[in-house]
């Protein structure tokens, strides 16, 4: 997949009318509607201020929520449209709709320098469904399509991909960051190159554990998903998180890794538990798990194994905790990985979801080069997969 698209500056948007997909999908207090986090708005700003600041007239639009179709008033953009208002100091005029009257027509009369907001993208079911006509109606309002969105690339709907059809389409700065640095350590990487996954499921990792095996030089396993290989290595694991069905790809993954040379490391010890709890006590394990505990964290030998394992490396991504980080008594892995990388001096990327979470809850966040802002599109970005929303943007 090529990832050198053209961006915001390679364009003259003066004038233009520009439909721009940002990633305004921020938590939110249930009860009140209050934003929680402006992380994603202030993110889109820099992009935002530059196509204004460069005479376009902006049409920014975004999903919130899982509303399937339906308009649900608790889903609204209102409360987005306002908070970026306020950090962007002009006003950010609301569409009632996404394509309807109101849309369309105060779209007709943005002027250049002025920004427009379209309402929850996800209550017309065509967004998801990638509806060529929804597509349409979104892109007749604009000139030039950019997608700063990175956290939906991964999903062919009408905004990421299916309005490139009619108009022309380039990366914002922040998806055009996405790829540069992730591309980069994945084409090419300063090394050594060492790959940290964690997380419950193998089944999630699959697919990223075999494209990595062509490009690391070390692979460290932690969290949830490493029993199911210490299984395979023929340990016990007592009532730890377990992919019976997975065994043999297990197997497959060590045995690929041996033969190329790529250095497979797996937890040593672990912080157990006798139930799945916060109040649990943790009980230090080494070798094989007691059938009545389960595996809920890696220990102080496999902490000082994987810490050893990214000194002096070049390039560093991780993906998803060493343990039930959520729990404190079991989020010593965890933190420890973070602190390391923080430590490190590599190019240090971190994907999106729980380790971002991680990240950013202990503290490191500033001392780590990229964290990337899409959960499941930096996974498949890691699968070397294509990603829909970044395969129809211009190449340079």
């Amino acid at each position: 997949m090529n990832y050198n698209k053209k961006t915001v500056y390679d364009v003259d948007v003066k004038g233009k009318k520009v439909l721009l997909r940002c990633d305004f999908n921020v938590p939110q207090n249930k009860e009140t509607g209050e934003i929680t986090s402006d992380k994603r708005i202030v993110a889109a700003i820099p992009t935002i201020k530059y196509l204004l600041d460069n005479g376009a007239a902006v049409i920014a639009c975004s999903h919130l929520g899982k509303p399937k179709g339906e308009w649900k008033t608790k889903l609204t953009l209102a409360p987005v449209a306002e908070r970026l208002a306020q950090l962007l100091g002009q006003e950010v005029i609301f569409a009632k709709d996404i394509i309807g009257e109101d849309a369309q027509a105060k779209a007709a009369a943005l002027q250049p320098g002025q920004i427009l907001l379209l309402e929850n993208l996800r209550f017309d079911i065509r967004e998801e469904k990638n509806g060529a006509d929804f597509a349409k109606a979104l892109a007749d309002m604009a000139e030039i399509f950019v997608s700063d969105a990175f956290g939906t690339v991964h999903r062919a709907h009408a905004s990421t991909a299916g309005v490139a059809a009619y108009l022309p389409a380039y990366s914002g700065l922040l998806v055009d960051k996405e790829l540069s640095i992730m591309g980069k350590a994945l084409d090419d990487p300063k090394r050594p190159f060492v790959a940290v996954l964690g997380g419950a499921k193998v089944s999630d990792k699959i697919n990223v554990i075999n494209n990595l095996l062509e490009k690391a030089d070390t692979i460290i396993i932690g969290g949830g998903m490493a029993y199911t290989f210490k299984k395979a290595q023929g340990f016990e694991i007592g009532t730890s998180l377990l992919e019976s069905d997975r065994i043999d790809y297990a197997n497959d993954m060590i045995a690929k890794a041996a033969a190329k040379g790529v250095k497979f490391l797996l937890p040593v010890d672990n912080y157990c538990a006798a139930e799945f709890s916060a109040d649990a006590e943790p009980v230090l394990v080494e070798g094989n798990i007691p059938e009545n505990l389960m595996g809920m964290d890696i220990g102080p030998k496999t902490v000082e194994l994987f810490t050893e394992a990214v000194k002096g490396a070049g390039t560093i991504v991780w993906n998803g905790p060493m343990g039930v980080f959520e729990f404190d008594k079991f989020a010593g892995g965890t933190k420890a990985m973070a602190k390391a990388l923080a430590e490190s001096g590599a190019v240090t990327i971190v994907g999106g979801g729980d380790s971002a979470a991680a990240v950013e809850k202990l503290g490191f966040a500033d001392k780590i080069t990229h964290i990337s802002t899409g959960g499941g599109a930096s996974l498949e970005f890691l699968e070397g997969k294509e990603l829909p929303g970044v395969a129809c943007l211009q190449d340079k």
